[in-house]
């Protein structure tokens, strides 16, 4: 979470930040062939439950990251969720037993789930929560005073300064002293609530505004502590950086999604075959191409982006770089407005994205499942809108991100036989989709322009 950004997002008012998790132990390809996860920010549990059952579980989604559970502040606003006020289960997203049922269900269609958990901070002033609970910025009735926060009383004001990003005040709100016995056992005995629930994973909301050292201490306080990824943006120069992390869990890569807004905003695609040089090593970093924050700070592309946006989505899940996490939240046009309907998602309408049933991407989720472990391989580019790469004898994917088609002979290491484009235009079937592949492995194609092609093993037609 950065208080930059929120500071232009929030056009000055106080708020909370938040971004996203993949699972498995402790690091970011968990045992499992099913890696990918769908971050579905800020829909009401029970329609979270009917996307686990209807659509993650038969696209093969491995996992679904949650916004925050915790009672919060009132406010329409969508970061509101991210000030809480009691570590309760009763916000605008549903109480626990819709929580509880939003994660049996999810498991029962195979998909496991992640929470966000907002443990850096609380609230920003005083009031009454969502769930009933009256606060003030630093006594929270039966959970936190004045004496389990930090001293420091003013905001981050340099992040050259260990000390002030990690003990003043995110955009005013109150920061909690995470070094005091007290906040942690608080802390873990919130996560252990979630863990009993049968959540599988956190995902910890401005983890840069914590030491990574008092984190271990919070999970070392947790008999089964599930997996953990980490919100920690990097900056160039800063003092807290995201490799100091990567021993307590797995770590956003904000640098991903930067990088493949630079790529295909050029056209210069090739760069990519080199995209995980100079970010945290592939079995510690979380990638996605945008999440909340960044389509509101313009970092990153955005669905506002079109086949641009789509196709570095493919790309994420093409690539064998990291742990892909797809975010799929609502259209705005005001950067505080919170979900449509309260959070009550509807795919075919109310302005859900729900980018993760758009055809070429959920169907990349099956090439990325069947391709896990794979080195890429026969990498072809033409010099700038179009690469195509190898996932072995597993994969083969191909995208032009130029304004013409390209029409090519491929090379690539998969077996003979008639593929299903898996990455094809929506509307069209796999009947409308199919290449051969020759007995030398070659592939002739015509990729349209802003089109992809993506073959593997596990879809011939």
């Amino acid at each position: 979470m950065s208080s930059r950004v929120l500071r232009t997002t929030l056009a000055g008012l106080l708020a909370a930040v938040a971004a996203a998790i993949a699972p498995g132990q402790s690091h970011a390809a968990p045992p499992t062939e099913k890696a990918v996860t769908a971050t579905l920010f800020e829909w009401r549990y029970e329609s979270v439950a009917r996307a686990c059952a209807d659509s993650l579980g038969p696209a093969g989604y491995g996992y679904v990251e949650v916004s925050p559970a915790s009672e919060h502040i009132q406010g329409d606003q969508w970061w509101t969720s991210y000030q809480p006020v009691s570590y309760q289960i009763a916000g605008r997203l549903g109480d626990r037993a819709a929580f509880a049922n939003m994660v049996e269900t999810c498991h029962q269609a195979g998909v496991k789930v992640i929470a966000d958990a907002v443990i850096n901070h609380m609230s920003a002033g005083a009031g009454t929560g969502t769930g009933g609970t009256a606060y003030d910025k630093y006594d929270y009735p039966g959970l936190y005073q004045d004496q389990d926060f930090h001293g420091c009383r003013s905001d981050i004001s340099d992040y050259g300064d260990r000390y002030d990003v990690q003990n003043c005040e995110l955009v005013g709100l109150a920061d909690l002293d995470t070094g005091s016995e007290k906040v942690r056992s608080a802390i873990a005995d919130h996560l252990g609530d979630l863990r009993s629930l049968g959540v599988d994973g956190f995902r910890l909301d401005a983890a840069k505004h914590i030491p990574a050292d008092d984190l271990a201490a919070i999970k070392s306080r947790m008999a089964d502590p599930g997996f953990w990824v980490l919100e920690v943006i990097h900056g160039e120069g800063e003092a807290v950086q995201p490799g100091e992390y990567t021993g307590v869990g797995d770590v956003d890569e904000f640098r991903y999604g930067r990088h493949l807004k630079h790529a295909f905003q050029t056209g210069d695609l090739a760069q990519l075959r080199s995209v995980a040089d100079g970010k945290l090593p592939g079995a510690r970093a979380r990638t996605f191409v945008d999440n909340w924050d960044t389509e509101r700070n313009g970092s990153t592309l955005t669905y506002r982006d079109g086949a641009l946006y789509t196709l570095a989505n493919v790309f994420m899940l093409a690539s064998p770089y990291g742990s892909p996490n797809v975010f799929s939240g609502y259209e705005w046009s005001d950067p505080d407005a919170g979900p449509p309907g309260g959070g009550a998602a509807d795919c075919g309408s109310g302005g859900w994205t729900c980018t993760h049933t758009w055809t070429p991407i959920s169907g990349m989720v099956g090439f990325h499942n069947q391709t896990s472990g794979a080195e890429l391989t026969d990498w072809w580019d033409d010099g700038g809108g179009a690469i195509a790469f190898g996932r072995g004898d597993r994969g083969f994917a191909a995208i032009n991100a130029g304004d013409a088609p390209v029409r090519e002979t491929f090379g690539t290491s998969l077996p003979a036989g008639r593929y299903c484009n898996v990455a094809r235009a929506p509307g069209q079937d796999c009947s409308d989709a199919t290449v051969e592949v020759r007995g030398d492995g070659t592939v002739r194609a015509t990729v349209p322009a802003g089109g992809a092609l993506a073959l593997h093993v596990g879809a011939l037609a």
